[in-house]
């Protein structure tokens, strides 16, 4: 069983973000090169995982329909480069719903470890907020900033957890993460 997974988040990360939400596929726009990066994850052997905050669905921005298009968008978009998203997990629920699933809290990112049945020592999580990181390194997993999104007001900012990698985006990410990982199994 291919137990390599490397865990997105997807505005700011793959796709450019908005304060007033993404809320159709109209505004869902790849950031360039992150199709790419995905493609080249997974020729390496990689599947890949989004894990992605939507609370604009629990505040009436937009509905499940609304979101789906954005997904079949961008699945179609990564295949065209050929990649591949193997799952998508999103929480639906505003802050003030303080479910699990919510990022800061590690709740969606737990549903992905059971499913794939992964060791998070093993699995990276990339995000470009704080609550991203905060929810990887409430498990255990390796954490990458990418400054895309939000990433260069939350390296401003501080407070990254210990161990924070810091990328230009997602792109810089693929290359250093599969650089280190192919060095690494050349030297066992």
């Amino acid at each position: 069983m291919n137990r390599k997974l490397v865990i997105l988040d997807r505005d700011g990360v793959i796709n450019a973000d908005s304060d007033a939400f993404i809320k159709s596929p109209d505004e869902w726009v790849a950031i360039p090169g992150s199709l790419e990066a995905i493609a080249r994850l997974n020729q390496s052997g990689y599947r890949v995982a989004i894990a992605s905050n939507q609370s604009g669905i629990g505040r009436g921005l937009f509905d499940m329909a609304a979101l789906n298009a954005m997904h079949q968008k961008m699945n179609r978009a990564v295949a065209a480069v050929g990649g591949r998203i193997d799952a998508v997990f999103f929480c639906p629920h505003t802050a003030e719903d303080q479910c699990d699933c919510r990022k800061p809290r590690p709740g969606m990112l737990q549903q992905i470890i059971d499913r794939f049945e992964i060791d998070p020592e093993d699995t990276p999580v990339v995000g470009d907020s704080l609550r991203d990181l905060q929810a990887g390194a409430a498990l255990g997993f390796p954490v990458h900033l990418v400054l895309t999104g939000k990433g260069e007001k939350t390296l401003k900012e501080g407070q990254l957890p210990e161990g924070t990698v810091v990328h230009k985006d997602l792109r810089a990410f693929a290359l250093e993460f599969l650089a280190r990982h192919q060095d690494r199994s050349a030297a066992q």
